[in-house]
């Protein structure tokens, strides 16, 4: 499987409507379930247009889901599952038989949204930093502002935060835990190698 395709190809990028942070979402309900995954427990938020949400559960599971319903003003959550976060969660799997196009239905700022999707192009196992991201973006002095989007990233994993590092190399933050950051980089790297 060329995992380097996985972000960029197979991940989907779509604002939900009124996406700005001073509006409110009322009239939106989205479902939400706790999954095991080989990375640990996370939490799936999914809409009626793709996943909302995707987070490691790294306190109790109250604590997680207070977290992913905070960041939805004026939305409804019921506990269940659906065919999106079906999806998400075999990409998370990398079985190759059973990847889909997983669309994201997310909240955020037109900047953010542009830092997010600018992170889908990092290779597999590839690393870049806050500072490449912004020239990319073509706003070389905004470092702090993509390091801000990036900390409120609100899809683990598949939109690749975790690839972003300092200049100087070293792993920067990560909201989850830089154990977790490390972990999931090592894993990739592996996962590279054995591909290669």
């Amino acid at each position: 499987m060329n995992y380097n395709l996985l972000n960029e190809r197979f991940v989907t990028i779509e604002p939900l409507t009124g996406s700005g942070h001073s509006h409110k979402l009322a009239g939106l309900v989205a479902g939400y379930s706790f999954a095991e995954t080989f990375l640990g427990e996370m939490l799936i938020g999914s809409t009626s247009e793709g996943v909302c949400y995707l987070a490691f559960v790294t306190g109790d599971r109250e604590a997680s889901l207070a977290e992913m319903t905070s960041r939805f003003p004026g939305a409804s959550f019921e506990e269940r599952t659906d065919e999106y976060q079906r999806r998400a969660l075999a990409a998370l799997s990398m079985d190759k038989e059973r990847i889909e196009v997983v669309p994201l239905h997310l909240r955020g700022s037109d900047f953010q949204m542009r830092v997010w999707k600018e992170l889908l192009k990092i290779p597999f196992g590839e690393t870049t930093t806050y500072s490449k991201i912004a020239a990319a973006l073509q706003n070389p002095k905004a470092c702090r502002a993509v390091g801000s989007a990036i900390g409120d990233n609100p899809v683990s994993v598949l939109i690749p935060c975790h690839r972003v590092l300092r200049t100087d190399g070293t792993l920067g933050g990560y909201h989850w835990g830089l154990e977790c950051k490390t972990r999931l980089l090592e894993w990739e790297r592996e996962r590279k190698r054995e591909n290669d």
